[in-house]
């Protein structure tokens, strides 16, 4: 039995995960799905103070309040930035990182070192009346869609999860100063379809941290994969447990 620990990306929430989960439990695995600070049932709790280290902790105080050792610890989109310090702080508890279509920081990084389309975002939420709320991306025609998403079906649903994202996710950098966080493995999984103008997915490089040949797989579908090739991700997931 393994244990995965799926996180979701911004905007979104841990139940974006609901048709994978019981993928993966149905094979004898440990799941764990959280919504993160300020999203889903806990939406309420956003703020100007909401942030990544906020997220960092959400996961970390999961992983040691559960006992969690040999985790395979997945990070959908922005949460790649969550799963790469949360490895940076207990790096003896995860067995592999997973970037989900994900950043992919260095230390130090912040989202708009990563993605610099971020940097827009960022500037809205500051001059916006809020000063903090970035809301979630508008639907594009296909094959963007909504996050990906085109089935009108799986749009009305995929709504109701979605909220704002605190700008501090994006302003605060990634720690990587670790270095045990270099001895995990990593696998990289890419959605192929969709891709909006402006994102920019920086190259893989041949060898992991650890050594090791890179491991890079590829979805065809957009972005939110968990909801549109449930089936297929969990699949490349169990290749790992």
């Amino acid at each position: 039995m393994s244990t995965y620990l799926l996180v979701h990306g911004a905007w979104h929430s841990g139940e974006v995960w609901e048709r994978v989960v019981p993928l993966l439990e149905a094979a004898g695995h440990r799941v764990f799905a959280p919504s993160l600070t300020g999203y889903g049932d806990t939406a309420h709790l956003a703020s100007s103070a909401t942030g990544l280290d906020t997220h960092v902790d959400d996961i970390v105080g999961l992983i040691t309040e559960e006992d969690l050792t040999e985790v395979i610890l997945v990070g959908h989109s922005y949460a790649g930035l969550v799963i790469s310090s949360v490895a940076n702080q207990v790096p003896d508890r995860i067995a592999r990182l997973v970037y989900l279509d994900a950043m992919v920081p260095e230390d130090g990084e912040r989202a708009a070192d990563v993605q610099p389309v971020s940097q827009a975002l960022i500037d809205l939420a500051l001059a916006s009346e809020s000063g903090w709320r970035i809301p979630p991306l508008p639907e594009l025609p296909p094959p963007s869609g909504l996050f990906g998403v085109t089935d009108p079906a799986d749009v009305a649903w995929l709504r109701t999860l979605l909220s704002d994202q605190p700008v501090r996710c994006l302003q605060q950098p990634v720690r990587l100063d670790n270095p045990a966080v270099n001895a995990i493995s990593r696998t990289h999984i890419h959605c192929t379809v969709g891709v909006p103008e402006g994102i920019a997915r920086r190259p893989v490089p041949a060898t992991q941290p650890n050594g090791s040949p890179a491991q890079v797989w590829e979805l065809a579908t957009g972005h939110d994969c968990m909801i549109t090739m449930p089936v297929e991700l969990a699949e490349l997931l169990l290749k790992l447990g």
